[in-house]
């Protein structure tokens, strides 16, 4: 017997091929990714004084700033909202599969292997990164 091939991503999670519940698509993720870090740009230099162009011997913590606001805006949001402002705005969210809460420990492994990247840009065939599969979850279109 033989594996069936599936023929869009999310069809062996039981999800729709499009529209709501199915799985978000490349092009939304990035530009989720580039308003949640624009965000933490924006609030690390209104309230920590990040300089993008700073050297890093002058910039000292305040280069992680971003990074930081980034995280902190990932491990509040997404619990409570259901995904990120990048992720509601561009109308997804992330779900655990089996349909519960995604609880509080969930977004912080999440948001510590985003940081990473590398989990990010490595994904399955329904199109979920490492960092999703890890804990369970799944970026879908709301």
């Amino acid at each position: 017997m033989t594996d069936a091939v599936n023929t869009y991503p999310g069809e062996r999670l039981g999800l729709p091929v499009s529209g709501p519940g199915s799985v978000a698509r490349v092009g939304r993720r990035i530009g989720a990714l580039a308003i949640d870090y624009a965000a933490a740009t924006i609030i690390a230099t209104a309230f920590f004084g990040f300089d993008q162009f700073a050297l890093p011997t002058e910039a000292g913590l305040s280069q992680f700033a971003p990074m930081m606001v980034f995280a902190i805006l990932q491990i509040l949001f997404i619990p409570t909202i259901g995904g990120s402002p990048g992720h509601r705005i561009l109308g997804m969210r992330v779900v655990r599969l089996d349909g519960a809460w995604v609880g509080l420990w969930r977004p912080i492994v999440r948001t510590l292997l985003l940081i990473v990247v590398v989990p990010a840009v490595i994904w399955d065939a329904d199109q979920r990164g490492l960092h999703d599969k890890a804990i369970g979850t799944l970026l879908i279109r709301a």
